[in-house]
């Protein structure tokens, strides 16, 4: 089978390489897939660079959540096993995990609803805990973490600002049902967000950025807000000020989805049943910038990593 392999750490699109390769061979309690769909994640790019909290031996295949098919021809989500991860003909992954594709969306869509949503939904509504009426704020809204929390926030009722970078990117947030869009390259995004709240500030602001993106949080969330740290895909990690949350009456919360599967994974699995009917009933269906195929892998987790598109990026091995 094909798979793209990496031998060396460094940016996807120098180290990651398309070779010939034999099948993931299945250790007890997994099983062997078809990859239908692979989605690219950020984490991806952390992979290939080796700055990822888990570093698989190398050489070692990208690819962290797929869409494939079992043996018997169900269609199911996965999280692949690695080193050998979702940018081949085939993975392996733990069959306890396997979640069912939801019949509403394509090979593509499936592949991007697990980490997105399901980080979404564990930060929203098991972190957060946002309830109707309140105003979410999301970084990075146009993005493939940032368009879940959207659809996300306005399934739950809730007023939703998006920030993004650039005019083609706000429109997409707009499009996804952003009640009010900033982009960040030309306003203020403290000065908005505390003039549409009427001074208040966001209830609960949805970070997967970092950087900048956290301070300008600190400066508008209300009191008694919630900052969700989801990520730091602008590639510096804050350094909270404490005695600013003590002062302001915020709360500060990390969402690492992957944690669930080990620590709650009947909620992982409550979460998903959850998801489905939100798709069934045409309240989110995750937002595709691309879709690409196997002989442009490379380059397009290169994208991801980059920041340059919009939505999710999906590789179609077929």
């Amino acid at each position: 089978m094909q798979a793209w392999r990496v031998r060396q750490n460094g940016e996807p699109g120098e180290v990651m390489r398309l070779e010939e390769t034999g099948r993931p061979v299945p250790g007890p309690g997994q099983v062997l897939l078809k990859v239908r769909a692979a989605n690219v994640n950020f984490s991806d790019a952390l992979l290939c660079r080796g700055s990822y909290q888990i570093r698989p031996p190398l050489p070692f295949t990208p690819g962290v959540e797929i869409c494939g098919e079992t043996a018997d021809g169900r269609r199911v989500l996965a999280t692949p096993v690695l080193p050998h991860g979702g940018f081949a003909g085939h993975v392996v992954a733990d069959e306890v995990t396997l979640l069912p594709a939801p019949e509403a969306l394509d090979d593509a869509e499936a592949a991007a609803l697990r980490v997105g949503h399901q980080t979404g939904w564990f930060a929203l509504h098991r972190r957060a805990r946002l309830r109707a009426g309140e105003t979410l704020l999301v970084h990075a809204a146009a993005g493939g973490v940032g368009s879940a929390a959207v659809q996300l926030g306005k399934a739950a009722g809730a007023t939703v600002i998006g920030v993004v970078g650039g005019p083609e990117k706000a429109r997409a947030a707009r499009e996804l049902g952003c009640d009010l869009v900033i982009d960040r390259r030309t306003e203020d995004i403290v000065a908005v967000v505390k003039g549409a709240t009427g001074g208040r500030g966001a209830d609960v602001v949805y970070d997967p950025v970092g950087g900048d993106a956290y301070a300008k949080s600190a400066k508008c969330v209300a009191f008694e807000g919630r900052i969700l740290v989801v990520g730091f895909a602008s590639g510096t990690v804050p350094a909270p000020a404490l005695n600013h949350a003590f002062v302001k009456n915020y709360s500060i919360l990390g969402v690492h989805w992957g944690l669930y599967n080990t620590e709650d994974p009947a909620a992982v699995r409550a979460c998903h049943q959850e998801l489905t009917r939100l798709v069934d009933r045409g309240a989110v269906r995750p937002l595709i910038g691309e879709r690409v195929t196997m002989a442009d892998a490379a380059a397009a987790v290169q994208r991801v990593a980059d920041g340059t598109g919009t939505g999710r990026v999906v590789v179609l091995p077929a």
